[in-house]
């Protein structure tokens, strides 16, 4: 008897990933599920799986569960962290505004910015993405070979190198990626300043390759620049696919990140 999912793909600044409510839907393999359907011209098409789970615990509301697009697990995203806000009050799992999402790299906050216009439908969403860290033996070890940069986990590996010509990110990405310094493989980021303050970045995303956008690391360049003084501590992150807000509070640590999320299309899959 097939076994039909039902699913919704979405967005966050082109980074595209495929929802499905696990209180819906059981997945038995969802890292082979994730391959499957990743594909763009035999499956959905997107740069991974996103598992919604409801928790409902005094510890958070949801849980996220990520699988990349080679079936090898994601600890945290920040833009299917937007777009998991906008799922779970658009299909009406939650009248809350402020939500509380479990993560592989902890609880993130999420809060909503709901339309002028539309009743009942999201703007925008701001997530409290927690405090950089430089230092992890576990994600990163320098070696005298690897190409000058900045490494920041946002809760998963980035290491951001500053270029004149982001495109390199085509030719190099791959190879940093595997490179012996990232023992867990690494997100790698290709950064310019531009002339109105912004930050021009491309990524390669550890398990997706090159990506439309990825909010982990642009998180991640906002702060390679601003700890090198390349930049103040609100910056706009320009990649791919859009536009991220980003600033670094003086006053807890923590990094914030603004930005849309959008339904594609939904759905029903054979799993």
């Amino acid at each position: 008897m097939t076994n039909l999912v039902h699913f919704s793909k979405m967005h966050g600044a082109g980074n595209d990933y495929i929802y499905v409510d696990t209180h819906l839907n059981e997945l038995k393999d969802p890292g082979a599920t994730a391959v499957k359907w990743s594909q763009y011209h035999t499956g959905i098409g997107a740069d991974g799986l996103v598992l919604i789970e409801r928790l409902g615990t005094k510890e958070a509301d949801f849980g996220m569960r990520i699988f990349n697009a080679d079936g090898s697990v994601a600890r945290m995203c920040g833009n299917a962290s937007r777009c998991v806000g906008k799922y779970v009050y658009e299909k009406g799992l939650t009248s809350k505004t402020e939500i509380k999402l479990l993560t592989l790299s902890g609880v993130r906050t999420l809060k909503l910015i709901l339309s002028c216009k539309e009743e009942g439908k999201v703007e925008k969403v701001l997530v409290d993405m927690g405090s950089p860290k430089w230092e992890d033996e576990r994600l990163f070890q320098r070696t005298e070979s690897l190409r000058e940069g900045t490494f920041v986990s946002m809760g998963n590996p980035h290491y951001v190198i500053f270029v004149d010509d982001v495109d390199v990110v085509e030719q190099e990405g791959k190879a940093l990626e595997h490179d012996v310094a990232f023992p867990e493989r690494c997100n790698i980021e290709f950064a310019r300043v531009e002339a109105d303050g912004s930050i021009r970045m491309r990524v390669w995303e550890r398990g997706s390759g090159v990506t439309m956008a990825c909010g982990t690391g642009a998180c991640a360049t906002a702060v390679a620049a601003m700890t090198t003084g390349r930049c103040g501590r609100k910056v706009s992150v320009v990649m791919d696919g859009g536009v991220l807000e980003i600033e670094w509070n003086e006053q807890d640590g923590h990094i914030y990140m603004s930005g849309p999320a959008e339904f594609v299309f939904e759905g029903d899959v054979e799993s």
